[in-house]
């Protein structure tokens, strides 16, 4: 099975999920193991809070964990959409700050997530240029390789809700 990523050129994630700051994972529904093939990633009871922007029967969580469904695209996104990724990131956030293992994960665990990540990032305090950094630099070089999302995130969710809602 090929992924979307790696139909472009995008090499599929070696890990299934990684710790970006403590308490704060993010990841994807496959990764490709270097000395593999790849491989479903399933969601057990590993964390306390799984933040899903894309989902499928079958990859988790385990019943009694605490999981959150926001699904959007990985394209340009609507007002509505953006607002959904602001919620998740919020609630994510929020997790971390009260000690929560939180994982944030969409299909490959680049670039819906890596929003949320960030975004969440951004509200624990830190600026956008060092959410992003962090993102690419501990989950994949790969990771937000969407580069609207990219543009969300130095915009700001607030501004870009609006910019999106004149378009509409």
């Amino acid at each position: 099975m090929r992924t979307r990523q790696k139909d472009r050129g995008t090499p599929g994630p070696s890990e299934p999920w990684n710790e970006i700051v403590p308490g704060l994972w993010m990841g994807g529904h496959y990764h490709h193991p270097p000395d593999g093939e790849l491989e479903p990633v399933v969601v057990g009871r590993q964390f306390d809070l799984v933040v899903s922007l894309f989902t499928l029967p079958g990859h988790g969580p385990a019943a009694g964990v605490e999981h959150v469904v926001r699904e959007v695209p990985d394209r340009p996104l609507s007002p509505g959409q953006l607002l959904a990724v602001q919620e998740a990131a919020r609630l994510t956030a929020a997790a971390v700050r009260r000690g929560r293992r939180t994982l944030v994960r969409c299909h490959s665990g680049y670039n819906r997530s890596g929003l949320v990540v960030a975004q969440a990032l951004v509200e624990l305090g830190r600026g956008t240029d060092e959410a992003v950094r962090l993102v690419r630099e501990r989950r994949s070089p790969w990771a937000l390789n969407n580069p609207v999302f990219v543009d969300y995130l130095n915009t700001g969710l607030d501004v870009a809700v609006l910019l999106t809602g004149l378009n509409g």
